[in-house]
């Protein structure tokens, strides 16, 4: 997957090459916060701090408890997850990812028994692939993504369905890839004309009065929130990571570790002084080491996870200083894999084994209660895609 979005147009002269271009993007293009971001940069080296450490066995809240397949019907996969409660957890993704004819965004919700797709209302355009999803409470839940009408698409919901949002900053070429919302604030970050761009509501205005910035060269692909005036955005600027973050001041780029090659998927807010973003630095013959940041309030510091080369998608936490990371692993590409980590240990978390050739993603994470819950997809040996959710927490009673 390339590190830059693939930019839609909308004029009919121009149609069929959209199309086909959106055809491609979504063929290859099923991650949140994108896959693989792009080479185009040429060979990195590999850094020099990233070691290999002996794998932990699962801890007692990390065993695996089940796994759920083909949730969205044909060619489904999974980009992002949000929980309220274990009973209360939204997905979102896109079905036939294959087919840029009937490509369609999907909106999942776990009750704590099973998942049901939740439709979006009263938009006659529709909605294309969504990449991320955020909830503040189980009545506002927030998704973003691509529109058909070649705008990015904002969507705001609860069980009973959701309605498409008119952002009037949007326009076309824009490209949203994340969402967070805490409180009244929601944020949606992505590109604008080749560099970073943020688009903010909240207060009384919530939905109808956006305010929307840029940011450096480059584009963000994750968002979190910690407070209304309090978070953070990642992304690259094509050849090494970058980090904005929000204060009562607004929106400011931070400085990040010189990681050349390096860039960042998702960023996990714990508080004013304790986050944690992921993502990867590629190498010089074309694979991707993980690469860990950790905010400690006053910087960025370079983390030492135990896999050196695997890629990591997504972060979550439980809040109390402990977080989840969502990737995959080269070497073992039939299971799902996920890091533990608390601060100081490493835990590698791994799904269910298939005897069939396969490879695993999960995308994104998250924490609620006891269980931790991870979503992305399968690819069999057809080129055929599956969205997955694998789920993790105490064993059961006996």
């Amino acid at each position: 997957m390339t590190r830059r979005p693939t930019r839609r147009a909308v004029p009919l002269c121009a149609l069929l090459a959209v199309l086909l271009s959106g055809f491609f993007l979504r063929a290859t293009s099923v991650a949140h916060a994108h896959t693989h971001a792009g080479s185009e940069h040429g060979p990195q080296a590999r850094a020099a701090n990233v070691r290999p450490q002996a794998e932990r066995s699962p801890s007692q809240d990390d065993t695996a408890q089940g796994t759920s397949l083909g949730q969205m019907g044909k060619d489904g996969s999974l980009s992002d997850v949000a929980g309220l409660s274990a009973g209360d957890v939204w997905a979102v993704g896109q079905g036939n990812a294959w087919d840029m004819w009937r490509n369609r965004g999907v909106i999942l919700h776990w009750n704590g028994a099973s998942w049901a797709e939740i439709p979006v209302r009263g938009d006659a355009t529709g909605v294309s692939h969504l990449r991320s999803v955020a909830a503040s409470s189980p009545g506002e839940v927030w998704a973003v993504g691509d529109g058909r009408d070649g705008l990015p698409y904002v969507a705001k919901g609860s069980q009973d369905g959701f309605a498409r949002v008119a952002v009037p900053e949007l326009r076309t070429g824009d490209w949203l890839g994340g969402v967070a919302a805490a409180g009244s604030r929601v944020v949606a970050v992505g590109s604008r004309d080749g560099h970073a761009f943020m688009a903010a509501t909240g207060g009384a205005g919530e939905g109808t009065v956006w305010t929307s910035a840029a940011g450096p060269e480059g584009a963000l692909y994750g968002v979190a929130l910690a407070g209304r005036t309090d978070g953070w955005a990642v992304g690259d600027s094509g050849s090494a990571p970058i980090a904005m973050r929000l204060s009562e001041d607004g929106w400011k780029q931070v400085d990040l570790p010189e990681i050349k090659g390096g860039f960042l998927r998702d960023v996990y807010a714990q508080s004013r002084k304790r986050a944690l973003a992921v993502g990867g630095v590629y190498t010089g013959d074309g694979g991707v080491d993980p690469l860990v940041l950790s905010w400690d309030g006053k910087r960025w510091t370079r983390e030492d996870p135990p896999k050196r080369r695997a890629d990591l998608y997504g972060v979550g936490g439980d809040g109390d200083g402990t977080f989840w990371i969502s990737g995959y692993d080269p070497e073992r590409p039939r299971q799902g894999f996920m890091l533990r980590y608390d601060g100081s240990h490493w835990t590698t978390i791994r799904g269910e084994d298939s005897a069939d050739e396969r490879t695993v993603r999960l995308q994104a994470v998250t924490r609620v209660a006891d269980v931790t819950m991870a979503v992305g997809y399968v690819l069999d040996a057809k080129d055929r895609y599956t969205d997955l959710v694998e789920k993790f927490g105490p064993p059961p009673a006996g």
